[in-house]
């Protein structure tokens, strides 16, 4: 009698991506080694790297993944070669500067199994130089706020390529990491999955270290003024979901993108950038500041304690 062989697909594929980052990027990998439930599936995709961190990857053998693009594809094109090779139910990405806790992958594997969601979005912390030391025991419980879907959410929410956790399908449903936006790609992302149903939040414990440093893009205000532009221009001709019904919640996401963004140009001595933003977007932000009051007024959902 012939046997079957039954192939089990892992319940998470961890994708992280690096170019150029030999020193940060062995910390993303020990990381995701280190993580306390086994059996996610790690895949790491170096975009084309020239300082050597190809042979620093080669270095980790059978315990990853590791493909080595030839041509450079950019953050969106690395991510989405890397999603294209997993096998997994949820896509965790994970940029080669950051790092998990090594609880991160219990947090998320219990979430999935009391309410499947389609989105999670992690509780972040800040890494400045080396590792931090872990305690010994894991967090027992974590707290979450579960929302209809990301539009539909009540608390603000800092966003990460490295604090999403997608369903695979609704990753690919969504459109996948854009190819063509230099910077936030992960809140163009976000909005494209904004009527996914079923959208977690955690409040804690932290899951991911969201490493400081000089090169990060954040620290350059022109590119990120542009992407507002865009993702207004975008939500105008009907590219993110929901429809009429859902297009105040649209907005009002956008108008605190672009008030948060008029902020950092202001405080970076761009004053009439700034100005012009707030002036362009002043219904955008109207929006998400009556919003704001509104949910302060109504109460906003309470917070779950789960065990871990």
């Amino acid at each position: 009698m012939d046997l079957k062989v039954i192939t089990v697909s892992p319940r998470f594929s961890i994708v992280i991506t690096s170019h150029n980052q030999p020193g940060f990027i062995q910390d993303a990998i020990r990381s995701a080694l280190s993580l306390r439930k086994g059996g996610a599936e790690i895949i790491v995709i170096d975009d084309a790297s020239t300082d050597g961190s190809q042979a620093v990857l080669s270095a980790f053998g059978e315990a990853i993944h590791f493909i080595p693009l030839p041509t450079n594809r950019g953050k969106g094109g690395a991510r989405n070669f890397g999603a294209a090779q997993a096998t997994g139910d949820y896509l965790v990405f994970l940029d080669g500067d950051d790092a998990f806790l090594p609880w991160a992958l219990d947090v998320y594997d219990r979430i999935v199994e009391t309410k499947k969601p389609k989105l999670i979005i992690s509780s972040m912390a800040w890494l400045k130089d080396v590792l931090p030391v872990t305690p010994p025991d894991a967090p027992r419980e974590a707290r979450i706020v579960t929302h209809a879907d990301y539009l539909g959410k009540d608390r603000s929410i800092d966003i990460s390529a490295s604090s999403l956790i997608i369903d695979r399908q609704a990753f690919y449903d969504a459109g996948e990491w854009a190819l063509d936006q230099p910077v936030m790609q992960d809140q163009d992302l976000v909005m494209r999955l904004g009527d996914a149903p079923g959208a977690v939040q955690i409040i804690s414990p932290a899951t991911t270290l969201h490493r400081a440093h000089a090169a990060q893009t954040i620290s350059k205000v022109a590119p990120f003024l542009a992407v507002v532009y865009r993702m207004i221009r975008d939500e105008n001709t009907g590219r993110y979901p929901g429809g009429r019904l859902r297009r105040l919640e649209r907005r009002a996401f956008l108008g605190g993108l672009a008030f948060f963004w008029t902020l950092r140009a202001l405080r970076a001595g761009m004053y009439w950038e700034g100005i012009k933003l707030a002036v362009r977007t002043s219904p955008e932000i109207s929006i998400a500041t009556a919003r704001r009051l509104g949910l302060i007024l109504k109460g906003r959902r309470p917070i779950e304690t789960i065990q871990i």
